[in-house]
């Protein structure tokens, strides 16, 4: 029988004649089908669409299976209503492509498969059919033995479990946040990593801003001692429902619900759990943290070297009801609050003292400094600002244009060069050092192995938050030591059949 690796380099050779003579002269930037990686990419709603075009480009890595519980574009919603279909019908060049589907908004395993092969057949000027279909990543896996690596761009509660049971499999992983939505379970991801040897990426690197900057002006003593971080966004743009689900409605023609649970509890199907407001429940999400602070708060993890915290504190906004004429506050730990701070406290280590990390979501920020009235100014809507015992850095949510405040601070033997990041400078893309650990190379920055501190405190927000109370935290033994409660949420309890320590 014919493998997949074989039928690609059969299926590019009788599609067109573009590939080979181009790969025998040498032409800038061909690979071979026998050297290109093959992934499956799992997970092809909205984002997953809107990312597909950028990992095609990338001329060493061939998708050659797609993957989703969701078969036809039924259901999804997005930031506009044709939007994404027309930056798909650009990237393929054909303003036709899915016509008559205008006013429904592209998802599903279907679309993600004819536009995978509509870009090879367009990219090879023949036809293409080289793209296989499932909705269950499980069939993906025992199926497609020879596919290299997988990217998984799923809702947060599916992470681990699908991470996990692909690098069991020895396959490379590219995989968007979190790492998982349970601080127990993104530890076994980033251990099952380590005891694999996979290659993985974990996207959000890519949007890390630089340190280079501010940390030259705290180690040079420009604001004294650092003291506090403080990061806001205006994130959620989303729903965040304040009660659970009660209306009753069918589970959509095509979609797997039970498969999109995964692990988590059965209930009855609503559409207000899916597509892109799952991430407000607790269940099936992270929250704003999980979903912006990885590319805000990572880099700034590893410059400062923040470990666990000890305690994490929570303040967040509650909804209020009325019942017979009585007013009542809803006991809501199902879902993320509308507006929260979150404070988490780390200890000092040999270069530098404790130190304090504050999170913003919501439309909540700090306080307007003195400094920044001076230039009568005032926060920007997302931003980051680290305050020390004498000066603050203000700078953009990633770290864009940090100066000191006020402005008339700013001396000019204290600006450092800024390393270029990502796509920029002379520095490579994570993507591109993924690549290279594929072929042998070692770890990228990006890997699972380098996200730990990270993925703890995106993990513990939400369970201080579900809790309402400030948590007092031992890293070693990733215990909540003071609240019974909340050593439940610090993992889950898994559906029969969907523990990854079992698959």
């Amino acid at each position: 029988m014919m493998n997949r690796r074989e039928f690609l380099e059969t299926a590019s050779a009788s599609a067109c004649f573009t590939i080979l003579p181009r790969h025998v002269l040498g032409g800038t930037g061909v690979v071979p089908p026998s050297d290109k990686i093959t992934l499956a990419h799992i997970g092809t709603g909205t984002q997953g669409l809107r990312e597909m075009p950028r990992l095609m480009a990338i001329p060493e890595i061939q998708i050659v299976a797609v993957c989703d519980p969701s078969k036809h574009a039924i259901g999804y919603r997005d930031w506009g209503r044709d939007d994404l279909l027309n930056e798909l019908r650009t990237v393929l060049g054909k303003p036709e492509w899915m016509a008559g589907t205008e006013g429904t908004v592209p998802g599903g395993r279907d679309v993600a498969k004819d536009f995978v092969e509509t870009y090879y057949a367009t990219e090879q000027g023949g036809a293409f059919k080289g793209c296989s279909s499932y909705a269950d990543f499980r069939e993906l896996l025992d199926k497609e033995k020879d596919v290299d690596a997988v990217k998984i761009m799923t809702p947060d509660h599916l992470h681990g479990i699908i991470s996990i049971a692909s690098m069991k499999r020895g396959k490379h992983v590219i995989m968007h946040k979190p790492i998982a939505n349970r601080l127990r379970e993104a530890k076994l991801v980033i251990d099952t990593a380590r005891e694999t040897g996979v290659a993985t990426h974990f996207m959000p690197w890519e949007a890390n801003g630089s340190m280079d900057q501010v940390m030259a002006w705290i180690k040079a003593g420009a604001i004294g001692d650092l003291r506090e971080i403080h990061n806001w966004t205006n994130r959620p743009v989303w729903p965040q429902y304040t009660n659970l689900p009660t209306v009753t409605t069918p589970v959509p023609e095509g979609f797997d619900w039970d498969l999109w649970l995964g692990p988590e509890a059965d209930r009855p199907y609503s559409p207000d759990y899916t597509n892109m407001v799952f991430r407000g429940w607790y269940d099936f999400g992270g929250g704003s943290m999980a979903d912006m602070g990885h590319y805000s708060l990572w880099t700034v993890f590893n410059a400062l070297d923040l470990g666990s915290p000890t305690s994490v504190e929570p303040m967040l906004t509650h909804t209020c009801g009325l019942k017979d004429g009585i007013a009542y506050t809803v006991n809501n730990d199902f879902s993320f609050p509308t507006a929260s701070t979150v404070r988490f406290k780390y200890p000092a280590t040999g270069k530098r003292p404790a130190v304090d990390l504050v999170w913003y979501d919501g439309g909540m920020r700090p306080p307007t400094p003195e400094e920044l009235e001076i230039d009568s100014e005032e926060l920007p809507i997302e931003g980051m600002m680290f305050v020390g015992s004498k000066g603050k850095i203000l700078a953009g949510f990633q770290l864009e244009d940090p100066h000191l405040i006020p402005q008339g601070r700013m001396p000019r033997d204290l600006v450092a060069p800024v390393r270029a990041r990502g796509q920029h400078g002379a520095v490579p893309s994570g993507m591109r050092q993924w690549i290279a650990a594929v072929r042998g190379g070692p770890q990228s920055p990006s890997s699972f192995l380098n996200a730990g501190p990270i993925s703890e405190a995106v993990n513990l927000y939400a369970v201080a938050l579900r809790t309402g109370k400030k948590l007092l935290y031992d890293g070693q033994s990733q215990k909540v030591t003071n609240v019974a409660e909340a050593d439940k949420y610090l993992e889950r309890e898994y559906r029969k059949g969907w523990d990854p320590r079992a698959q």
